[in-house]
């Protein structure tokens, strides 16, 4: 028999005493939906609480959800109160716009989302009926989640259901595949429908996600390409890399190119060691060089060159974001090149990446003696609080590879992270104190940790529920400090522990990412459970390998260099021409701004002035980012306003090209007699020579003999002059000039 209960209900004009029947009962337990556990994860599931419908910060149409649920206590008010009530109906319930909208009932932005008497529409009516609860305090909350099957290999057309549980604090387990959100990374291997039923649409590999009430859970699903490969193309290995990156391409059923010839392996090496293109002599020599271990050994002779040190800290200026500061001069460039001298000196000592960062982390006093606070003095900026800056983003984005900027004001979108991590994380840094100095004293810049006053805890207040939150590292592990004690000593320790998988792991990305073209993790500064990399078992051995080493930045960017994976040809071969993930063929790729400059300086033997600095410095040794220059900003140089590496530029623009084809400091380069064409034209009688050390010096190679012959017809046609000032023109504007390959 029915039970009846007397809710005090507040309609839209009025309270009015009604008695209504408790929610649908079935024997004697009422099926009472939860609004945190049911009603909020349908709603994500559907799209309403997403960022493109009313979870954005204005919302839509007047009514507004906390994006993807992350805050129940704001929307239980904005259903049940706002508008006085009006999208519930309590007596009529089936009458209530949350439930007439999305069915189409009447006219609804979204669209129809669900059918009248479907699952999704019963609960949402058995919930009001109950009469639309709110968030329990002492209700179970979810812990993790488990999607099952695990990795899984599939043929084009195949189709498998997932199974989603959810444990919680009581320890019940609960099926809520249909109340969780499914993605795919990439739609064009797999597809996934709202009920977690995968479809296999073509070869590759990619990861389906699961996403409920804020736990992330994935597969790994591959999908083979359908040909024979020649079991010998695998075998060759240099060392554990090549193992494992053969192994994903036998699983894919994807060939490995060739090896590269020797001076493109010269090149190729030297712009991405030293940013810097070896010389013609250096190019004979190694070419003419027939002993086994040659390139092991050039790769040793690089990392000693002096213009590793020179690249290597322009490589780590950016990811700590040397610069002036963003809104005014106070730390000008006096500062910067400090630091800049303070980070060669890292790199020329081959200093622990973990002791580097320690050092940079916890740094304090006066930006004349300690000049690496600049990383503190360009993310705080104005602000006296350090949750409203940017280091906490900058922080973790820098030394852990992870994006926690979004839970400032919401939980992060795709990872477990809340914005209560994010304020636990903010409060080590809540008692930072910054002197910024003068305008006259700009070096007098410093920074120190503010005493607090007797009693008053270390940490900061949550904005959103007004706790105060100690300081926590993410993973939640608890950090006790004594009273006095800088609390970035204790986040430096937890950062760069051997352990945090996060802290080697970035470090190890970056590196792969410079020297493949693209990281095991994309976007490089991205990890998350949610987005895993492409060789999972890769990622571990080079993870184990930095740390076990002591995170031995020289060691690492050695072992890529012999890997046979990074020695790879450019050139595709039949069956990897479409791959861009697996390291089946090097990637081609723009040189970066510094690099190109600095190759043209070089190729025709003219420096490039640059305001401020002597005749001769390169643009890989120039401290400052915002050196003008035309041809660095437009090739794209960062700015260094974030650590992101989104932030140097590599495509390529129309803007680009035509600098390059007419602007006016490459003409004057290729066109003047103290240049080295302008040498070679004066003391070169004999045409192939000069010819052969034109391309030496661009392309670093001799021309083939189709391309000689088409030197010497020119000749016969035109003046000796201009058809090489043509030629050195045609060669710096050719893509294996402007490309690392």
């Amino acid at each position: 028999m029915r039970r009846w209960s007397k809710l005090l209900l507040a309609s839209a004009i009025g309270g009015l005493w009604l008695f209504l029947p408790d929610a649908a009962v079935y024997g004697d337990q009422p099926a009472v939906p939860s609004f945190v556990e049911d009603i909020v994860p349908l709603l994500t599931r559907l799209g309403c609480n997403q960022g493109s419908c009313h979870g954005k910060g204005e919302g839509r149409n007047g009514f507004r959800l906390s994006l993807r649920g992350y805050a129940p206590e704001w929307d239980i008010d904005r259903l049940t109160r706002e508008s006085r009530g009006r999208r519930l109906d309590l007596a009529l319930p089936q009458n209530s716009l949350l439930l007439l909208k999305p069915t189409g009932a009447i006219p609804h932005g979204g669209g129809t989302l669900i059918e009248t008497g479907s699952r999704e529409y019963n609960l949402l009516l058995d919930w009001i009926r109950a009469g639309a609860p709110g968030p329990l305090a002492d209700e179970p909350h979810v812990t993790r989640i488990e999607l099952s099957p695990g990795d899984k290999i599939m043929h084009p057309g195949d189709k498998q259901q997932l199974v989603v549980r959810a444990q919680y604090t009581d320890g019940h387990w609960r099926d809520v595949t249909w109340l969780t959100k499914f993605a795919v990374n990439d739609a064009g291997v797999l597809e996934v429908s709202p009920d977690g039923l995968v479809h296999a649409l073509r070869e590759g590999e990619t990861a389906v996600r699961a996403q409920f009430r804020g736990q992330v859970a994935i597969s790994i699903f591959t999908v083979p390409f359908h040909r024979s490969l020649d079991p010998a193309r695998l075998t060759a290995h240099n060392n554990f890399i090549d193992e494992r990156v053969m192994a994903k391409l036998a699983a894919l059923h994807i060939p490995p190119s060739d090896l590269c010839g020797d001076s493109a392996f010269l090149r190729r090496a030297s712009l991405d060691t030293i940013g810097t293109l070896p010389t013609p002599d250096e190019i004979r020599a190694f070419t003419a060089d027939k002993s086994p271990d040659k390139r092991a050994r050039l790769i040793d002779r690089l990392l000693e060159r002096s213009e590793f040190v020179d690249y290597w800290t322009l490589q780590w200026a950016d990811l700590l974001q040397n610069r002036k500061e963003r809104d005014h001069d106070v730390r000008g460039s006096k500062g910067v090149r400090a630091m800049h001298e303070w980070l060669r000196e890292q790199v020329q000592a081959n200093r622990p990446w973990d002791e580097l960062v320690r050092d940079l982390l916890t740094a304090s006093g006066s930006a004349a003696d300690r000049p690496e606070i600049g990383f503190y003095l360009v993310n705080v900026g104005e602000e006296r609080e350090a949750e409203k800056s940017q280091i906490v983003a900058s922080v973790a984005q820098a030394f852990l590879g992870t994006r926690i900027g979004c839970a400032k004001c919401h939980n992060h979108p795709l990872e477990r992270y809340t914005q209560d991590d994010y304020y636990h994380f903010a409060a080590f840094f809540c008692s930072l104190k910054m002197d910024r100095g003068t305008e006259v004293r700009k070096s007098a810049s410093s920074l120190s940790m503010q005493k607090l006053p007797p009693g008053q805890k270390l940490g900061t207040t949550q904005p959103r529920t007004g706790q105060f939150l100690a300081p926590q590292p993410f993973d939640g592990t608890g950090c006790t400090i004594a009273a006095g004690e800088d609390p970035r000593i204790k986040l430096a320790a937890w950062i760069t522990d051997p352990k945090n998988e996060l802290f080697s792991g970035a470090m190890v990305n970056r590196l792969w990412s410079h020297f493949l073209g693209t990281g095991l993790v994309e976007p490089v500064d991205d990890l998350r459970s949610s987005n895993p990399p492409s060789n999972p078992e890769l990622w571990r051995a080079m993870n184990r390998e930095f740390v076990d080493h002591h995170f031995d930045l020289k060691y690492m960017i050695r072992l890529i260099l012999n890997s046979r994976t990074y020695q790879l040809g450019s050139a595709t071969v039949e069956g990897n021409e479409t791959d861009t993930r697996f390291y089946s063929h090097y990637l081609a790729r723009r040189l970066g701004a510094e690099v190109l400059a600095d190759a043209i300086c070089q190729a025709t033997a003219l420096p490039e002035p640059y305001a401020g600095y002597p005749v001769g410095i390169r643009a890989i040794e120039l401290p400052d980012p915002s050196v003008e220059s035309y041809f660095l900003t437009q090739f794209g140089r960062p700015l260094r306003v974030t650590p992101c590496p989104c932030e140097r530029g590599g495509e390529v623009t129309i803007t680009q090209l035509l600098e390059l084809q007419n602007g006016d400091r490459l003409l004057q380069k290729i066109n003047s007699g103290d240049g080295r064409l302008g040498l070679l034209l004066k003391n070169q009688k004999d045409d192939r020579p000069l010819a052969t050390e034109l391309f030496l010096s661009t392309l670093c190679r001799e021309p083939t003999d189709a391309e000689w012959s088409a030197v010497q017809v020119a000749l016969k046609d035109g003046p000796r002059d201009e058809v090489f000032h043509d030629l050195l023109w045609a060669l710096l504007n050719s893509k294996e000039f402007v490309f690392n390959h």
